[in-house]
């Protein structure tokens, strides 16, 4: 270890005692995230920050000593966004974990980055009131992770992102000045919107230390239905005509290596012949409507089988299936899993290249996704322990990667950049507008120690 990063752990441990972590088997537990083919580096220590002035003291110091340091949440990212990078210093926000609170009046809940989504989401439900972003990972990802990717999940085709459910945030920035964006008014149009820069930069430009989100009034009825269909264009078809008869929360899309996996999983008794599953979900004052409205237009579209409730749990149930389709998939090899996004009109073509794909390259690829916005989830499925197979996946990567900026899509509607994702970003952003990102970057981090090589 340099002299740099010897002095560095001795002033973090002098200022912030046991709270610092240089044992290099508890650090190995905070080296990475879910990408699990992602680099991850050695950690010169971990901080398991629990106040704003943890990490102010962090940033301080490893401003002064120019050292590297990323921040992380739960760990659960998919693009080796919080990996460790060699020599750095891994600032945990996990403990730092309270919801500080809610407003019923102004609809809004003030918390801690290391708050867990679901539990933001039950304490607002106890109080009336809905927190919309709902990543599948909500029961163990952190509102602070939610913040650094943009994270998205089921409704955000109706409701939008987390970004748009945000009013303000207070941050560190890398030389440990404290800064507060946005404002508690529904509008707002003063300066540079500072508080949308901030949420999806993967903690490059500054560390989210609090966040006040605005709270919905959840909706009194909702319906679910799910449709079995012999072939996936039947079930694209099926999506293109239910966006002209009917406004969904959400429109989930399983292909049937999905669903094969996913019922081998739970034992729920879906269909294993099928070629494709959507669930529909119709809320608001027209949901029956439009769920009824939604199940003609999959009949329409050729599904062989279709079904309606408005039983809560059974709409739980259904959803779940859904849920966990990444866990299911993983249980049958490494996976690589990737998170592009068409115009929703361009889904047909990016499904016939994800097929193509995997007959090219010999390889399962199981797709589910967000059929109601474009965002599509296909997982790669093989075996990291053989060399040939790990270069397929990647190629397999690339070519879909490719192909969806062919298309006009986006390289990730959800999990960011990370160290999976850097290499299509100026693909996708042009050269010009990638150097502005990065001069921003300068101006907010001048040494360049936040997530470095990360997102920009």
């Amino acid at each position: 270890m340099s002299v740099t990063m010897t002095g560095s752990v001795a002033e973090l441990t002098a200022n912030l005692g046991d709270i610092v972590i240089t044992d290099p088997q508890v650090m190995a537990g905070y080296s990475r995230d879910q990408s699990l083919l992602s680099p991850a580096g050695r950690p010169i220590a971990v901080v398991r920050a629990r106040t704003t002035d943890d990490v102010v003291s962090t940033l301080t110091i490893a401003n002064r000593y120019a050292v590297p340091v990323v921040t992380r949440g739960a760990g659960t990212g998919l693009a080796g966004g919080s990996n460790a990078i060699d020599g750095c210093i891994i600032l945990s926000t996990e403990r730092f974990d309270r919801i500080l609170d809610i407003d019923v009046r102004a609809r809004t809940a003030t918390v801690e980055p290391g708050v867990l989504n679901g539990d933001l989401a039950a304490a607002a439900d106890r109080r009336g009131l809905w927190y919309v972003p709902d990543p599948g990972s909500r029961a163990i990802c952190t509102i602070g992770g939610n913040l650094a990717t943009n994270a998205g999940g089921a409704c955000c085709a109706k409701y939008g992102v987390t970004g748009n459910h945000v009013a303000r945030i207070k941050a560190v920035l890398a030389d440990g000045r404290i800064i507060h964006t946005g404002a508690d008014t529904l509008k707002n149009v003063a300066g540079l919107n500072l508080t949308q820069l901030l949420v999806g930069s993967e903690g490059a430009l500054a560390v989210i230390v609090e966040a006040t989100v605005r709270l919905r009034t959840k909706p009194r009825t909702s319906s679910t239905v799910v449709a079995v269909f012999s072939a996936v264009a039947h079930a694209v078809e099926a999506v293109l005509s239910i966006r002209e008869v009917a406004d969904p929360s959400l429109v989930e899309f399983m292909d049937r290596t999905t669903i094969v996996a996913v019922d081998e999983m739970t034992r729920m008794g879906l269909d294993a012949t099928a070629g494709a599953l959507l669930l529909i979900q119709c809320d608001g004052t027209d949901g029956r409507e439009d769920a009824q409205r939604s199940a003609d237009a999959c009949r329409a579209a050729g599904a062989g089988e279709v079904h309606i409730t408005s039983d809560p749990a059974e709409s739980e149930a259904l959803m779940h299936a859904r849920r966990v389709a990444l866990p299911a998939l993983e249980r049958c090899g490494s996976t690589l899993l990737d998170d592009l996004a068409v115009p929703v009109h361009r889904l047909p073509e990016m499904l016939d290249a994800i097929e193509w794909i995997a007959d090219r390259y010999e390889l399962v690829i199981g797709t589910f996704g967000h059929a109601a916005d474009g965002n599509l989830h296909p997982t790669v499925v093989f075996d990291a322990a053989d060399p040939e197979a790990t270069a397929r996946a990647y190629r397999a990567f690339d070519d879909m990667m490719n192909r969806c900026l062919s298309l006009g899509g986006t390289i990730t509607g959800e999990h960011g950049i990370g160290d999976l994702k850097g290499r299509y970003l100026e693909s996708m952003v042009g050269s010009a507008e990638r150097e502005l990102m990065r001069r921003i970057k300068e101006v907010f981090d001048p040494k360049g120690i936040l997530n470095p090589g990360r997102a920009i």
